[in-house]
Order: structure tokens, then C-alpha cells, then sequence
């Protein structure tokens, strides 16, 4: 099984005992050391991972971290772990103490859960306060199993992941200051789009209404960014399935089954399509109408059945495959309802893919 395929798998498995292991013993050996072993590590070595690995502080002797991973016999990464229904914000001020002590590069906190990276990229030694990567296992993006690859054992590299950290840590920053500014704009932002865009005396009664209007304004750039997306998706949809629509149109002419696909169906085909365009190539989701439901799959195989739209009755609904014999379906209202499920599919597709 290849690497994102075991991530995936770890994830699903927290995701389905999150709410099962409660304790942080019962966190380590069911979520950590499972995701430490993806990554390479052996975890039955006590030269590679170290449990309880001593990191005197000052006068306080004998203060252990949960974990150390070893390279050259020496901490590279260092691991405070925490039970899986605990907080982490609390928490990185035990792990700043032991790093500061050690010769680790890097630090992770975590619950099992969630993965805070440290490194020490501000000042030497010193761990910085905000982690450069935060990895959630219930949330997972593409990019994130590219950069969890990065550590691991076979392609470890310092300088790439140094490299990386900094890069991360700014662009992260920069994202976390763009999200506040959209949603509350800082006077000092408001003078910069007011002395582009207007002669007034920036007075604060102006400033006030430069706020508003940066706010609708990124929103309103926010929704043209999506919407643009959406309308390629549909773009590169449609060209590719024009064939195949005529051909279905010359088909249902001669039918004598009674399936009829609508132009519902398909437009809905089309938004799934679009919503799965992150996760797999588009050729490899197919349709199958039928006079029940009309169906999505993956590889067009019918063991690999994504969702089914069930639009012959009055009340519209979308199923969702949950497993080899259960579907679950959910009313929607119209067609756009569908963007709702936008995790739930990739989740499916994600599944299935791993099989």
C-alpha cells in the first residue's frame, strides 16, 4: 500500500474510533505509533523511537518527552502526545522546554488527531511559537500527504524540510492575517485601499466605510474565485461528455426500457464530477441511469457506486454509499444542495480508491 493510501486508512480509523479512545495510552498505540510506523519509523526499535526520552531542564532532572525519533543517535524530532479528546493550545510550552535542551530540529505536539510541526526557524535552539505545518486527520488535503512525506524515514531530508518550514510558517502567516482582514479590517488596511481610491481626508468616519466596503469586496472576490472554478469544471465537463450525451440521446430514442435520463440527472452528474475533480482524474467517474436512480461511479464499476441521484419523485434525493449494502439518502431542495456533500463524496471516493 502505498503512503497516501496508509494515511487514509489511519484516518479512517480515527475517524471511526475518535470517540472510543479516551485516554492518552490509549491514543499513543492506537493513533501515534500507528502513524510514526507509516512514516517509516520503527516503532519496536528503541535506537529509532524512544519512548519516555529524557530531557533534563535546568535543575528539574529526569523531565521526559513521550517520544524522540533518533538519527545518528542523536533527537532529530521530538513528540509530546496527548489523549485524542484533549486541547492542544495549552500545551506547547512543556514542549518548548525540551527542545531548548536538546538537538532536535524539529518538535511535534500532538493528540493523535491533530499535528502541530515546530522547528526552530526565528532563533536557534528556540522553538518558534507558531508550528510551520498543522496536519488535521479528520480534514486531510491533498497537499498535506506530500508534506507529511517529507518525513519520512526513506526521504528524510534536514535542509528540504527546513526549506519547507519557512516557507510554510510565512505563507501561513500571511493566510491567517488575509482570513482576519476579511472579517474584521484593521484601520491600517483601510487608510491603504483609501489613499489608492480616494481624495477625502482620511478622517475615521471614512476609514469605517473603507472597512465595509473591504469586506463585501473580498467576499464578493472570494465567490468570483469559486464560481470561476466551478464554471471551468463545467467547461472541461461538458467538452468531454458532448459525445457521450449524443450518443445518449440517440440511445434513449430507441429504448424500449423506459429509462429516460433527464437534464437534472446530468447537470448533477456534472456538479459531482466537478466536486471529485480534486480527488481523481475526471475519466474516472462514471454514470449508469437507471429507472430507479441514475448512478455515479468510480472506473465505471458497480461495486464502486459513489452516489445515486434519485430524481423520478417529487422530493429529490442524493445517496450516498456508506458501504458494499448500505446507501444513505438526503433530501435536497435543488440542484446547488449537492455542494453540501462536497467532503461526504471525496470521502467515498477516497474510500474506495483505497480498496
Amino acid at each position: 500500500m502505498d503512503f497516501k493510501a496508509s494515511v487514509q486508512n489511519l484516518a479512517d480509523k480515527i475517524e471511526r474510533l475518535k470517540n472510543e479512545v479516551g485516554t492518552e495510552e490509549a491514543t499513543k498505540t492506537s493513533f501515534i505509533l500507528p502513524f510514526l510506523n507509516i512514516l517509516g519509523y520503527d516503532i519496536f526499535d528503541p535506537t529509532v523511537v524512544v519512548p519516555e526520552f529524557t530531557a533534563d531542564i535546568g535543575k528539574k532532572k529526569g523531565e521526559k518527552v513521550d517520544y524522540a525519533i533518533m538519527v545518528d543517535g542523536k533527537p532529530l524530532i521530538l513528540i509530546e502526545a496527548k489523549a485524542c479528546n484533549e486541547k492542544l493550545d495549552r500545551h506547547a510550552t512543556q514542549l518548548e522546554r525540551y527542545f531548548t535542551v536538546t538537538d532536535s530540529k524539529f518538535a511535534i505536539l500532538t493528540n493523535g488527531i491533530e499535528y502541530r510541526f515546530y522547528s526552530d526557524l526565528e532563533k536557534p535552539n528556540v522553538m518558534d511559537e507558531a508550528p510551520f505545518l498543522t496536519i488535521d486527520m479528520l480534514n486531510l488535503k491533498d497537499r498535506d500527504f506530500k508534506e507529511l512525506e517529507k518525513f519520512s524515514s526513506e526521504t528524510l531530508n534536514v535542509d528540504s524540510i527546513l526549506d519547507m518550514a519557512g516557507t510554510k510558517k510565512y505563507v501561513e502567516g500571511i493566510k491567517e492575517i488575509f482570513k482576519e482582514e476579511t472579517k474584521n479590517p484593521s484601520d491600517e488596511m483601510a487608510r491603504f485601499f483609501a489613499s489608492k481610491l480616494t481624495d477625502k481626508i482620511l478622517r475615521q468616519n471614512v476609514i469605517e466605510d473603507f472597512k465595509g466596503y473591504i469586506k463585501q469586496a473580498f467576499l464578493e472576490v472570494t465567490n468570483d474565485l469559486v464560481s470561476d472554478r466551478i464554471n471551468s469544471l463545467k467547461s472541461k465537463l461538458a467538452e468531454e461528455n458532448e459525445s457521450q450525451e449524443g450518443e445518449r440521446a440517440d440511445e434513449h430514442e430507441d429504448k424500449s426500457d423506459g429509462i429516460v435520463t433527464t437534464n437534472e440527472e446530468l447537470e448533477g452528474f456534472f456538479i459531482v464530477k466537478s466536486i471529485l475533480a480534486e480527488k481523481v482524474p475526471l475519466n474516472r467517474v462514471a454514470a449508469r441511469d437507471t429507472k430507479s436512480y441514475f448512478g455515479i461511479l468510480l472506473d465505471d464499476n458497480n461495486r464502486k457506486w459513489i452516489a445515486r441521484l434519485h430524481f423520478n419523485t417529487s422530493k429529490k434525493y442524493i445517496g450516498l454509499h456508506i458501504d458494499d449494502k448500505r446507501e444513505e439518502r438526503f433530501p435536497i431542495d435543488k440542484l446547488e444542495d449537492i455542494y453540501k456533500f462536497k467532503q461526504q463524496l471525496q470521502d467515498v471516493v477516497t474510500r474506495l480508491d483505497s480498496k
